[in-house]
This record gives C-alpha cells, sequence and structure tokens, in this order.
C-alpha cells in the first residue's frame, strides 16, 4: 500500500477521529486562553505525583539515579516506592521533554496523563480491529469500543487523580492483541508474545502493582481461553506464559525486586482483612444507568448506548463474549470487595489477593471488558439482516422501552422530591432526567440504524450520540478539574515559611511538616520533612512519626529542628521564628530550642528483643531517648555514660544517597543515626565495613570506639543491581529483537514488490 493510500484509508480516518475526540475532551488542558484552561484537582495527583515527578526530575536532571529520598516519610528507598514509577520509560520521556522546555510543571504530568488516555483510545481501537478482522462493521467496533474505555466513567474519573493507576491500567489493548495474534492461526506465533509481555512490563513499571495484578491474571485467563479454543495443547499455555511473564517480569525488574523488599518493611504488612476488604456498596450498580447519584465518581458508568451494544453482544452469544462477560461479572463482584461473599473465596485462594486494598479498583476490568463487549456488538450489528433479524430488532425495541419507562419512572420521583426538597434532590435530578433522555434517544438511534445498517450516516449518527453522552457526563467534570490555569494549582516555588527553613544552613535537620509542606512537598521542595502520604511507609519510622500531630519524641529521633503548626505553646522548648498560612489557615514556624542533631553519641545502652518493646520503652515518661539508645542487639563493646556530652559527631557531607561523619570521642560509643534503618545501607568505619544496628525499633545506629574516626553510610542495594542487570539484559534483548524484526519486514516488503 502506498503511503498516499494509507494516509486516505478507512483506519486513518478513524485514528483522526480519535485524535480529535481527544483533543476536544482535554481542550481546557490544552487551550492558550488562559481564563479558559482548567487543571486536576489538587490532591493526590499533585501531593503525590507531582511532588514525587519534581524529584526525579531533579536527581536525573542531575544526572544522579534517585534511589533513596531523604525529603519524606524520614526517609525512604525510591527506588522502591512503586507509585514513584522511576525508571518508566513514558515518565522518563515526560521529563526530558520538561528538561527541553525549561523544567518541570504542573502541567508537564498532566500532559502526560493526557496522553495516556489517547494512546489507550488507540490501542482499544486496534484491539478491537483485530478481534473483528475482515467483519463489515469492524471500523465501527473499533471506534466504539476506544471511545466507550477512554471517555467512560472509569478511565475519566479517579484513574487522572490517581495517575499510577491510569496508565498501569491502559496497557491491557495491547497485551491482549499479543494474544490474539500469536493464537490466530493453526500454528502457534510464539513471537507475537513478546508484544504481550512487553506491554505487561510497562504496567508492571507504571506504579500501581495492584492494577498489573489484575492485568497479569487476566492475561493468563486469557490466554488459555484462546488455548483451548484453537486446541493448542498445555504445552503451549505453560511455556507462553512463562514467556510473556519472564519479559516483563525482566523489564519491570529493576523497579519490582526494590518493590518486593521494600513491601515486606512497610506499614502494610499489619494491614488486616478487615482493612484490605473496602470496596464499592451494592448500591453503586445504580450508576450503571444513573451517574453521580452514589458517590463522586462513577467508574461503572459506560454511558446507555455504550451498555446496550454490550448487552446485545452478550445476548446474541458473539464468539469472545462469554469469557469477557464472566470476567466483567467476576470483577463486578470483586470491586464489591468484603460485601460480597467472592472476596474473601478468592482473598484465601488466590495469590497475591492479600497485598492489596480498595477492591473497588477491579471496576478497571469490568470497564475494559465492557468496552470489548460493547465493541463487539457494534460490529455485529453492522451486520444485521432486518428482516431475518425482525423479532431481534423488537426485542431490543422492547428492551430499551423498558429501561426508558423505568428511568422515567425514577425521574418523575425525583422531580417530586425535588418540588419538594430541592437542597437534598437537587444533585439527583439532573443525572436521572440526562440519564432517561439518552435512553429515548437510543430507543430511536438503534432501530433507525438496524433499517440500514451499511450507512455510514447512521454509524456516524449512533455515534455522535455516544460521545454526547459520555462527553456530557464526563468531559471537565468538577469532581477532577479546577478551573484554574496549572500554574496557579501549585508553586513550584517554596513557601515564605518554608524558605525560611532552607535559608538554614546547618544541616542536615528534618522539619514536621503537618501544616505548611502537606502531602509530599518535602521532596518537591528539598525539604526533610518527617511526614508524608506515600503510601508505603516504613513501619519503624511510621510506628513512632504517626503516634501523634503533636510529637516531641519523634521530634527528638527523627533531628526535628522547625514544627509548623497552630499551637502557641509546645511540650517542649521553642521560639515563635515566623508565622504563615496554608489551606487550613494561619500556624506559626517553631524552632525547638534544643533540638537533637541529626548525628548523635550515646554512651548508654537499653537492650529490648523487638520493635514493639522499644516502642513501648519509648512511651515511658522518664526515658531520655537522648542520653540511651535503644538497640535490639547487646554489645561487647564497655560504655561508660560518665562521658556523655563530651564526644562530637558532625556531618561533614551529605547527599541523597551517601552521607559522612566525623567523630571524635573520648570513649566508646553508640553513633545514632537520625536515619531510618533499612536493607541497603552500608556503613564503614575509617573505610572498613562496619555494623548497622537498629535503634529505637526504627532507626539506625554503629558502635564507634575511643578516638577521631569517619563513619560513612552509602546506599547500595542488592535488589537494585540484580534488577538492573536483570533490566538491562532483557531491553537489550527486546532492541536486538525489534531490529530483527524491522529488517525481516523491510525484506519482505522489498520482496513483495
Amino acid at each position: 500500500m502506498t503511503t498516499r493510500k494509507r494516509l486516505t484509508s478507512p483506519d486513518a480516518w478513524a485514528l483522526l477521529f480519535l485524535l480529535a475526540l481527544w483533543l476536544l475532551f482535554f481542550w481546557r488542558l490544552f487551550t492558550p486562553v488562559t481564563g479558559d484552561q482548567t487543571s486536576l484537582k489538587q490532591g493526590d495527583f499533585s501531593g503525590q505525583f507531582v511532588a514525587f515527578g519534581g524529584y526525579q526530575y531533579q536527581r536525573f536532571a542531575a544526572g544522579e539515579v534517585p534511589l533513596w529520598d531523604p525529603y519524606n516519610n524520614g526517609g525512604l528507598p525510591f527506588i522502591a516506592d512503586t507509585q514513584a514509577a522511576v525508571f518508566y520509560p513514558p515518565r522518563l520521556a515526560t521529563i526530558a521533554l520538561a528538561n527541553l522546555s525549561g523544567g518541570w510543571s504542573y502541567h508537564a504530568l498532566e500532559l502526560e496523563m493526557t496522553l495516556h488516555v489517547l494512546a489507550y483510545s488507540i490501542m482499544l481501537y486496534a484491539l478491537l480491529r483485530r478481534l473483528t478482522l475482515g467483519r463489515a462493521g469492524s471500523i465501527y467496533a473499533g471506534l466504539v469500543a476506544a471511545v466507550v474505555g477512554a471517555y467512560g466513567g472509569f478511565l475519566s474519573g479517579y484513574p487522572p487523580l490517581q495517575l499510577a493507576l491510569l496508565e498501569a491500567s491502559i496497557w491491557l489493548p495491547l497485551a491482549v492483541i499479543g494474544l490474539v495474534e500469536a493464537s490466530r492461526e493453526a500454528v502457534f506465533r510464539w513471537r507475537w508474545l513478546v508484544l504481550t509481555g512487553f506491554a505487561l512490563g510497562l504496567s508492571w513499571m507504571a506504579g500501581h502493582p495492584q492494577t498489573s495484578w489484575f492485568l497479569t491474571y487476566l492475561l493468563v485467563a486469557y490466554f488459555a481461553y484462546r488455548v483451548y479454543t484453537m486446541r493448542y495443547g498445555w504445552r503451549v499455555f505453560m511455556g507462553g506464559t512463562a514467556l510473556f511473564g519472564v519479559i516483563a517480569g525482566g523489564m519491570a525488574a529493576v523497579q519490582l525486586l526494590p518493590g518486593v523488599e521494600y513491601l515486606a518493611h512497610t506499614a502494610r504488612v499489619n494491614f488486616t482483612y478487615d482493612a484490605k476488604g473496602n470496596g464499592f456498596p451494592f448500591q453503586d450498580v445504580i450508576q450503571f444507568i444513573f451517574p453521580g447519584v452514589v458517590s463522586l465518581f462513577s467508574p461503572l458508568y459506560m454511558g446507555i448506548v455504550g451498555l446496550a451494544l454490550a448487552i446485545i453482544a452478550l445476548w446474541r452469544r458473539l464468539p469472545g463474549t462469554l469469557f469477557w462477560g464472566i470476567t466483567a461479572l467476576l470483577a463486578l463482584g470483586l470491586s464489591f470487595g468484603a460485601n460480597s461473599a467472592l472476596f474473601p473465596a478468592l482473598y484465601n485462594l488466590l495469590p497475591g489477593m492479600r497485598f492489596f486494598r480498595g477492591q473497588e479498583r477491579a471496576a478497571f476490568l469490568v470497564a475494559n471488558s465492557l468496552a470489548i463487549l460493547a465493541g463487539l456488538g457494534a460490529a455485529h450489528l453492522a451486520e444485521w439482516d432486518w428482516l431475518k433479524d425482525f423479532k431481534a430488532t423488537r426485542r431490543i425495541q422492547t428492551g430499551l422501552l423498558i429501561l426508558l419507562i423505568l428511568c422515567g419512572i425514577v425521574a418523575a420521583l425525583v422531580f417530586v422530591g425535588w418540588l419538594g426538597d430541592s437542597e437534598t434532590y437537587g444533585d439527583y435530578l439532573n443525572p436521572v432526567v440526562f440519564s432517561a433522555l439518552i435512553t429515548a434517544l437510543t430507543l430511536f438511534a438503534l432501530p433507525y440504524l438496524l433499517a440500514q445498517p451499511h450507512s455510514r450516516l447512521r454509524w456516524a449518527l449512533l455515534l455522535a450520540l455516544l460521545v454526547f453522552e459520555l462527553f456530557t457526563v464526563n468531559m471537565d467534570a468538577p469532581s477532577d478539574y479546577d478551573s484554574v490555569p496549572p500554574g496557579e494549582q501549585l508553586s513550584l516555588t517554596p513557601p515564605p515559611a518554608v524558605a525560611q527553613g532552607l535559608a538554614d544552613t546547618d544541616t542536615p535537620f528534618r522539619v514536621d511538616g503537618f501544616r505548611a509542606l502537606h502531602d509530599n512537598y518535602g521532596s518537591l521542595y528539598g525539604v526533610m520533612d518527617m511526614r508524608g502520604i506515600s503510601p508505603l511507609f516504613l513501619n519503624g519510622p511510621f510506628t513512632i512519626i504517626n503516634a501523634g500531630l503533636i510529637n516531641p519524641t519523634a521530634w527528638e529521633l527523627f533531628a526535628v529542628r522547625y514544627v509548623y503548626t497552630d499551637w502557641v505553646e509546645m511540650p517542649v522548648p521553642s521560639e515563635i521564628v515566623g508565622v504563615g498560612t496554608d489551606r487550613y489557615g494561619t500556624f506559626n514556624i517553631h524552632q525547638l530550642t534544643d533540638s537533637r542533631p541529626f548525628a548523635h553519641l550515646v554512651y548508654d545502652v537499653a537492650t529490648v528483643t523487638n520493635d514493639e518493646a522499644a516502642y513501648a520503652l519509648l512511651g515511658q515518661p522518664d526515658f531520655l531517648p537522648r542520653r540511651t539508645v535503644i538497640l535490639n542487639q547487646s554489645i561487647d563493646l564497655p560504655l561508660d555514660n560518665g562521658n556523655y556530652g563530651q564526644g562530637t559527631a558532625v556531618v561533614t557531607a551529605f547527599a541523597p544517597e551517601q552521607f559522612t561523619i566525623q567523630v571524635s570521642t573520648p570513649g566508646n560509643a553508640v553513633l545514632s543515626i537520625a536515619h531510618s534503618d533499612y536493607p541497603g545501607w552500608e556503613a564503614t568505619l575509617d573505610g572498613q565495613p562496619t555494623a548497622i544496628l537498629r535503634a529505637y525499633g526504627a532507626l539506625a545506629a554503629v558502635i564507634v570506639p575511643e578516638g577521631e574516626h569517619t563513619v560513612t553510610f552509602v546506599y547500595n542495594p542488592l535488589s537494585y543491581r540484580i534488577g538492573a542487570i536483570a533490566s538491562l539484559i532483557t531491553w537489550g534483548g527486546l532492541a536486538i529483537f525489534a531490529l530483527s524484526a524491522g529488517v525481516t519486514m523491510r525484506r519482505r516488503h522489498a520482496s513483495s514488490t
């Protein structure tokens, strides 16, 4: 096919249509007119993803790999925090483009989000084109699925704000395409599984393991379904699953291995069944028809038109619909969490289920399955025979008429309620009336289409109705967007109160940024905050820090010098050195009068058997953690508490992954560090390796003998090194495979011409 023919092909026009829809849906993020601009709401998007993205940008722009982040949660292994997505290729591209365009910005991450939505719509279109290959309605199937999937209630709801969830979910169509193409012919085509492994690997790198875990199970199940229907045999299934699994795992190993290591040390290890069983209430199914009447978001809403097409596909028992129907049903049952019996059954049987909370995220599979079903239903309607399927047409009309009557009754009841209590019923009147209107239009549009299923004009009208419905509900939704330019959402310049702390050059020290900083903005501004909102928080620091909002014990152990709070009098000596304002109002900047240094020499030890005993000892009112260090093991070196206050420990160099301390002590001592104890940190004493001890159930300490010494801490995790090697090998292999495939295709093209 010549270049000109490609540009004028139906697929080219379809892709142009999807591009136009994308520009329309996000036009307020793209417009140069300041007064028309909108931006994603503050919350997890700003406080987690923009903040962490800013830290990634700063480190990569400096030519450094961000392995450790000292600026939030009292310090955390950044490479292992899944939502940081440190090496996710699209994030690296965003950082590179931001660097070329002048620096990190709020809008840079918004654009990354929108491009993922566009990519998803194109990949979903391509999937349906392959599933309906050679069918008269293949183009329509692709467009319907793309619109329903990309602009339905799930992807346009909370995933843009929970960016890792969105970015991990969009790779499903590409992964499924690999399985479809591998199993299309009588002879299994193994090379296509590389595409499945590649897509799954990108999902795992995107930073939302729960979504990628759902996707992994889906791909294994779908592969088993395809192998069974094509009669390939169990060896193909086992070998193929291993192949795409190894590719995905190898790609993501540089993040996965540190992440698995981290998970065992986080506060989430203490989550119980009750904490993991949250999900949709059963009434959320109403939002299949009436969006926004149960909750702020409507992830189950795919539109009346899309739902009708999906039901038609299931009703007509089209090839492949059984699998996607069962997937949608099981995922819906799982999304209810502990409200249904399915979750406890899977909790005890399905490997990995115990690691995740928020079971409503299974709506990811519901939305994708229904979008695929809607596309299959559209392809079927394009081949409709009015005379042959007259009774079926009447049944479709009858079903839509029943739905219209039900919507009309609900709308009438809500309207009557609104007349008596407009404040209570006002939020419900608009969605139920709108759903009734769309149902009425669908009742007209579908039979009108079925009368001439090959008419492009009639298909255009149905697509227009689908777009109108979904865009009306989801475009520029107030649940996701504020009518302010992105530059006004969040200042990347530290606010005055934070800048005052940054001006203190006697570093390192921490602040308590519950006020003024908030969220993970310590990482964005380069201020070492003992708090943060990253969902993965080391268990020891979490236990100590989150014991209270006013927490002198945590201030002591984590070397806090400044506390931002609205309190005037503190439980420990302090001086108010400034005031500021934040989202909650006015606060004071307290500088603690006698803050503990980051590195401190102690000459008395209390030995405990576990972390819980250490926390109990810290809670005793007469215990002085500055005079006595709590260790989880005994030491053989004799200490003299009479030396307290005579030695010095000075931090001479400090960087996220390495810091150096010069020690001078008149006797043997324990060097207590206000730094989280975590695997991968190595310490040397005068250039020789020395053991890192666990102090206070959360922090690091080393033994130093009498005299003058240099102590160096370096973060050099084995999990990262092994993962990096595995990922380099895998990505290198993929590059060689892509080059080889490209050369083969060019040769075939040359020989055919």
